[in-house]
């Protein structure tokens, strides 16, 4: 099996919703037949009456279907209208949540455990497969009050947020794992390029790059002794016919380099920590846009990006050169590096929300915080934003009452204090207690 076989087979799996729920009902059918050999041999019988025993399993048969229909039906529709208020982008996030796709299997196995056990009742009752097909409808509606408790609370901005920046951080210290403790070296112009003839190798399909396999890339080239380039960024999208590869100095076939490069419908966050950004930065636009006026969901929005960005910052992101163990160049890639973050993270929510007290104090804070906790290496480009804040803010606002807020700090937008404003509110505060205090003493 190959790598794009195995990468497309686990992404079905998880992003399938209808697959575990089926397997949790043939898992079902052989647990009942299990129980009730071994009720059967042990010889179990209940002492409930048979006729009781039906009407029991036949109603909590038929409520755990219900809940398998309502639980999908709340999910589509709450999806949706979370999408509109929210972003788009999170409909494939919600079906990914683990916990959605365990309360459904748990709902279709008690249902498929309930009807085996039903069939079962002649004229005595199996002790066992009885119990446990009561006990699992218990379980079932705890579940569905715990689902539904998660997912409303999952689907608010403040959860949707959330559990994007948890997704994007876990990706970027996959993809970065090197803390960077000393300043990055820059891309070495000359003497490290790939030298010869490019043949150029075009994409079969129409999609967006969602996942390359380096290592088997590297492995390839080692062999061929040559340089693979791989032409799109992750999170590109790509058309039949437009350059996938270029590979210098040698021959690989064509076959096995576009069988490691996973092409898909939309954008994942798998190896694309930009796209985490993206989310994030919907979610703020769609708050700020006229038709929503939402400033504190961008707000919400931006106290993720905010950790995300110290995150990136915190680390080496490489430039896309990857040698082997002779360190000889095999690879070459199109990461993001710190100027896209920054620029993907800022610029529309500025533009956006220049109108916006609390969107640009927020924005200001997380600036500040910024330039004071990473390394000097990523403070130019922060500063220049903090620079083209400060513009756009004195272009925004007419009033200077309006301009003296806008250049406050704040972590909560309009609300919080910085510190700095803390330590000045202070001193005031103490000059006036000592000119009190000496008006009292004349």
């Amino acid at each position: 099996m190959t790598w794009l076989q195995r990468y497309r087979a686990r992404h079905y799996l998880r992003n399938s919703l209808w697959m575990p729920p089926t397997l949790g009902m043939a898992a079902a059918l052989l647990s009942v037949r299990l129980l009730h050999w071994i009720e059967t041999e042990l010889g179990w019988v209940s002492g409930i009456d048979p006729d009781t025993a039906r009407a029991v399993l036949g109603t909590l048969a038929s409520a755990t279907f219900t809940f398998v229909v309502f639980v999908c039906s709340a999910l589509l529709v709450a999806v949706q209208l979370a999408s509109a208020q929210i972003t788009p982008r999170i409909i494939a996030l919600v079906f990914e949540e683990r916990g959605t796709r365990f309360a459904l299997t748990l709902f279709t196995f008690t249902f498929a455990f309930c009807l085996g056990a039903l069939l079962r009742i002649k004229e005595t009752v199996p002790a066992l497969t009885a119990y446990a097909a009561g006990y699992g409808c218990l379980a079932s509606l705890a579940v569905f009050l715990y689902l539904i408790d998660r997912v409303g609370k999952a689907l608010r901005p403040s959860g949707t947020v959330r559990m994007v920046a948890r997704l994007g951080r876990e990706v970027i210290r996959n993809v970065y794992p090197r803390p960077l403790r000393e300043p990055e070296k820059a891309a070495s112009a000359h003497g490290d390029g790939p030298a010869g003839p490019a043949v150029t190798i075009a994409s079969a399909d129409d999609g967006v790059v969602l996942a390359f396999d380096a290592g088997g890339l590297l492995a390839l080239a080692r062999r061929a002794d040559c340089v693979i380039e791989l032409v799109p960024q992750v999170g590109d999208h790509v058309a039949a016919g437009d350059p996938l590869f270029r590979v210098y100095g040698g021959t690989v076939g064509v076959d096995r380099l576009r069988q490691s490069v996973a092409v898909g419908q939309e954008r994942t966050i798998e190896q694309d920590p930009a796209f985490a950004f993206r989310i994030l930065v919907d979610v703020a636009s769609k708050g700020l846009s006229r038709a929503i006026n939402d400033p504190t969901s961008a707000v919400l929005a931006i106290d993720q990006i905010h950790h995300l960005l110290r995150e990136v910052g915190g680390r080496h992101l490489g430039d896309g050169r990857v040698h082997d163990a002779d360190g000889r160049l095999r690879l070459i890639y199109r990461p993001p590096d710190w100027e896209d973050f920054v620029q993907l993270a800022v610029t529309e929510i500025r533009q956006f929300g220049c109108q916006s007290i609390q969107v640009v104090r927020r924005l200001r804070a997380m600036l500040d915080n910024l330039l004071q906790t990473l390394p000097e290496s990523r403070g130019a480009l922060l500063r220049q934003e903090l620079a083209l804040l400060r513009r756009t803010a004195e272009r925004s606002f007419a009033e200077p009452e309006d301009r003296a807020l806008a250049e406050v700090s704040d972590l909560q937008g309009v609300g919080g204090t910085s510190r700095e404003e803390s330590e000045v509110r202070g001193q005031e505060s103490g000059v006036r207690s000592q000119e009190s205090a000496g008006r009292q003493a004349h």
